[in-house]
């Protein structure tokens, strides 16, 4: 007989029973399957799932806090889920659903899924890969943890999928499986340094889309050609330099108590002999701080390249594409560690911590669609707004 449970519904649902919207987060995780035995069940798995998102809707993190939470609001929670007996789970079967009832690939499929069949859904060009490593997960004395690898819309902001890194791989033999699950037709990836490589740049170049990479030592000789066409040009006395085709973009910030000046110089020079697949057009960052406070400043220099030509992408296009990867650290990773509290998770069953980072990853991607851009806030305000919260999770969002 088979180990798994097909119940999608709440043993201790009502007669009356609760009604959501077919195209709704609770109908996606509705359709979960539940790998617990039907004998004894107490709390289906969406319910527990639920009662976990809008716990951290209202801003628990923690197992603990998620338990308390319910448990102080079990007659209202009872009322509003159509529940047959108010009783709140322990907190220990929030821990044995998040590690041992669900199978962790189909709930990223399912988030996905979910996500991608919202109206508009999709419409943003950039995908931008980062990897991050649950820090909560590392044992003592060790230093390595669970590492997940996303792909994630900045301008949207939801991951469109993600995958742990196994203890024998890397980022990079992970990115291929990622960038296999998406249409990239038309897209643009993004990344770091250390996902430039060959074979992965003519993977997203055969599947429809475009590459951009910045590029370091990993690839010393593809770095040295690169910079060494932005170099001053020696010339012989009564000579003058060759022409060149570089374009500019700058743009200057103020904030977080410093100036910020960023000038991208590109060039098309490369294109024909750079030994790199499909490269079109190579460029060159400099980014100049100055500390308000005192004026120091800090000059740093990056190069890169992309497979976008000339027309496809003028100099203050790649420019924002080169600022808009940094949305994957600001508006996912940053916000998973210091506003969701996910490095001081220390869950340990199974893979209950990689399931808890896609409930963070599912809940950003909530508050994103509903236009918050300060998730503290918007926590604050869902908090006071049960019946608010419930109806983002059992109606379609906008």
């Amino acid at each position: 007989m088979s180990e798994y449970n097909a119940l999608n519904f709440d043993v201790n649902i009502d007669a009356d029973g609760l009604v959501v919207d077919l195209d709704s987060l609770h109908a996606c995780l509705a359709g979960l399957r539940d790998r617990r035995h039907a004998r004894g069940l107490r709390y289906g798995l969406v319910t527990v799932l639920v009662l976990v998102v809008l716990a951290k809707l209202a801003g628990e993190d923690r197992l603990s806090g998620i338990a308390e939470w319910v448990a102080h609001r079990v007659d209202a929670l009872a009322s509003m889920l159509h529940w047959v007996k108010a009783r709140a789970p322990h907190r220990t079967t929030y821990s044995r659903v998040l590690g041992q009832a669900l199978d962790i690939d189909e709930l990223e499929r399912e988030v996905h899924a979910f996500f991608a069949g919202l109206p508009n859904a999709g419409w943003s060009v950039q995908i931008t890969l980062d990897g991050k490593t649950l820090r909560g997960t590392i044992p003592a004395g060790q230093t390595h943890g669970q590492h997940l690898l996303a792909a994630y819309l900045p301008q949207e902001g939801w991951v469109c999928m993600q995958v742990e890194v196994g203890c024998k791989e890397n980022e990079i033999s992970a990115a291929p499986s990622v960038l296999a699950c998406l249409d990239l037709r038309g897209k643009v990836v993004t990344g770091d340094a250390l996902l430039a490589q060959r074979a992965l740049s003519v993977q997203i170049v055969e599947a429809g889309g475009d590459y951009v990479w910045t590029v370091k030592d990993n690839h010393s000789q593809v770095r040295q050609d690169i910079a060494l066409l932005f170099e001053p040009e020696a010339c012989v006395k009564g000579f003058s330099p060759a022409l060149k085709d570089f374009r500019t973009a700058q743009t200057i910030d103020k904030g977080h108590g410093r100036i910020e000046r960023r000038t991208l110089t590109v060039s098309s020079e490369l294109s024909a002999y750079l030994d790199w697949p499909n490269a079109q057009q190579v460029f060159k960052l400099e980014r100049d701080f100055t500390r308000l406070k005192d004026g120091k400043r800090t000059h740093e220099v990056v190069y890169g390249l992309t497979s976008l030509t000339a027309q496809q992408a003028h100099p203050h296009r790649l420019l924002a594409l080169i600022r808009g990867h940094w949305g994957i650290e600001n508006g996912l990773h940053y916000r998973r560690d210091e506003t969701l509290r996910e490095d001081w998770c220390h869950l340990r069953i199974a893979h209950a911590p990689r399931a808890m980072a896609v409930i963070n990853n599912l809940l950003l991607g909530l508050l994103a669609r509903q236009g918050h851009t300060n998730v503290p806030k918007a926590r604050r305000y869902y908090a006071a707004h049960l019946d608010q919260a419930l109806q983002l999770i059992c109606a379609r969002p906008l």
